[in-house]
């Protein structure tokens, strides 16, 4: 257990900074609650965390920009998601960049619809470094502060190790749900 923890505090800022660059909510959940332990600080985790997350979206909506042609052979197998983004757009406007944010699945295709829809590339750049800030500081903050709990949580995962395993099952066949039902013409 202390390799693992020297591990991570070693290429914990590293991980951080590659999966924030993809937008992923557990990796920022996995720093906080890591800084909660004392294995990573808190502040430069925020920071990294807000500071990837941005350039990401940013990559993406600039290849949606400028590279159209290139891309939209990757998303011939998303047409349902891509609608969903669409609609989201047009329904929220601004707060979509927020939304996005929180929401698997689509996090990628948010920025790359903007950017087809000839959405202005500052303008994006602009309210995105808020919804950064706002991503990361919720879910890093979060789990910080419950860093007790969710401690406790997996040291009796170690007496009932098949709950994770099911939880996990659980959250995805329900996303998984929820995307298709919702994704649905009705």
């Amino acid at each position: 257990m202390e390799d693992t923890l020297t591990s991570l505090s070693t290429w914990g800022y590293f991980a951080l900074a590659f999966f924030s660059f993809g937008g992923s909510l557990v990796v920022v959940a996995a720093a906080g609650v890591l800084s909660y332990m004392g294995e990573m600080n808190l502040i430069l985790s925020l920071i990294i965390a807000i500071v990837f997350n941005y350039i990401g979206d940013m990559v993406l909506f600039y290849m949606g920009k400028y590279n159209k042609e290139e891309i939209k052979p990757y998303f011939e197998k998303h047409k349902r998601k891509i609608a969903l983004s669409t609609l989201i757009l047009r329904k929220y406007g601004v707060w979509a960049i927020f939304i996005q944010k929180f929401l698997y699945g689509i996090k990628t295709l948010i920025p790359l619809s903007m950017a087809l829809s000839r959405y202005d590339f500052k303008k994006f750049g602009f309210y995105n470094i808020f919804a950064s800030i706002f991503f990361v500081v919720v879910i890093m903050l979060s789990s910080y502060y419950a860093g007790e709990t969710i401690k406790s949580l997996f040291e009796s995962f170690k007496e009932y190790p098949w709950v994770p395993v099911l939880i996990l099952f659980s959250i995805l066949g329900a996303g998984w749900y929820a995307m298709e039902h919702f994704t649905k013409k009705r």
